[in-house]
């Protein structure tokens, strides 16, 4: 792994995640054109979710068998019609379906990790992961950022046909970028599937990590949904293209996880994992606290990336480490439980802020990262001790 093509690989893997994360800003303003409420626009986040949990499971697995030079590309273009689509959609339901499908085909990032892990000797994976992780990461906080302003200046729908513009130049770049490596799995594709199934079953290192990772990233999810919903209301009353600047705030997460897979590298992965989930708890203390000024909400949202983004890393980083002969279907475990986790926060989200509003969501999320905090402690010694 070049530091060139390092770079590279986290460009492309952070415009695919980013991918997901497009209408969160937009909630308000897709709601009051196709005439929804605020809890049914919450259905856009969880349904792209569900989608990119499905894509990873049925396609990611492959990166062990077939020739990625090939694949990522294709998936690249294949996402690509999807937004086309998103930006065509008439109708809720039909919008519902096209994001849909955009998480179905948005896969690409999460073929590229297991590579980059491959492609990486063993004295740098973690820097060169946490490099590729960052990667993803802005794209999250990117996408947010600019899909509000290009809403602003163009309408919601507009978002969506420069993301299907990119993801087109970016599949042209990554057929040459790509090496091509011998697949490492002879299996049939349904066994192949199968494997990762008994992957989880079987080991109990890879049960912990699904759980702590799900848990974060439904915690994750229940915060920046009920952003959205925080800053559209009063006293903010937010436009969507303020309410993504916001998200630039969580960059120091995305410099915080560079930083994490460098203390893989020097065996200090547990007690970090356990010190993001302190701060992550910490953050949702602030957040719930200070709900009503904005100053506080950042100091929250920048706390809270770091905690969240570097316990991420992390968890990945070591998942990646267990089998290198099994990479990519380590992986689609770990995004899957992580994404049926963002699912259900989004859920959640939407429910519990009718009930409650800010603080409820608040609640909700500390109950989770409490739940996965006791998991870590539990198992620290325990399940977690075949990685540095």
């Amino acid at each position: 792994m070049t530091r060139g093509r390092t770079l590279l690989f986290a460009i492309a893997g952070g415009a695919a995640v980013g991918n997901l994360y497009w209408a969160q800003p937009l909630l308000g303003t897709v709601g009051a054109d196709l005439d929804v409420s605020p809890a049914s626009t919450g259905l856009l986040i969880t349904v792209t979710q569900i989608g990119y949990a499905l894509g990873v499971f049925f396609v990611v697995p492959l990166g062990d068998r077939v020739d990625r030079r090939r694949v990522v590309p294709l998936i690249m273009l294949l996402s690509a019609v999807a937004l086309a689509a998103s930006a065509a959609a008439p109708t809720f339901p039909l919008l519902l379906v096209a994001l849909t499908l955009v998480g179905l085909t948005t896969v690409a990032g999460q073929m590229l990790t297991p590579l980059a892990g491959d492609l990486a000797s063993d004295a740098e994976r973690g820097r060169v992961l946490g490099t590729v992780a960052s990667g993803l990461i802005l794209g999250i906080l990117v996408s947010r950022a600019v899909s509000g302003l290009i809403a602003d200046a163009l309408g919601w729908r507009a978002v969506y046909v420069v993301a299907a513009v990119l993801l087109v130049v970016l599949a042209a770049l990554m057929s040459r970028a790509v090496p091509s490596l011998p697949p490492r799995a002879a299996a049939p594709y349904r066994q192949l599937l199968w494997s990762v199934l008994t992957t989880v079953a079987r080991r109990r290192q890879v049960r912990v990590t699904l759980v702590i990772g799900a848990s974060v990233m439904a915690v994750f999810t229940v915060f920046w949904t009920g952003l959205t919903f925080l800053l559209t209301a009063e006293p903010y009353g937010f436009e969507p293209a303020l309410i993504g600047l916001v998200s630039l705030v969580g960059v120091v997460g995305a410099l915080a996880a560079q930083r994490a897979g460098r203390l893989f590298d020097r065996g200090l992965s547990v007690p970090a994992i356990g010190a993001g989930l302190a701060l992550t708890l910490v953050s949702l203390v602030v957040a719930g606290v200070g709900g009503r000024s904005l100053v506080v909400v950042l100091v929250a949202v920048a706390l809270l990336s770091v905690g969240i983004q570097s316990t991420q890393v992390l968890l990945q980083t070591r998942m990646l480490s267990l089998d290198p002969e099994a990479r990519s279907r380590l992986n689609t475990a770990f995004v899957v439980g992580n994404f049926v986790g963002g699912s259900i926060g989004s859920a959640l989200a939407g429910a519990a802020w009718p009930v409650g509003g800010w603080p409820a969501l608040m609640v909700v999320a500390a109950v989770l990262i409490g739940v996965a905090g006791i998991v870590w402690a539990v198992h620290r010694r325990r399940g977690l001790v075949d990685a540095s």
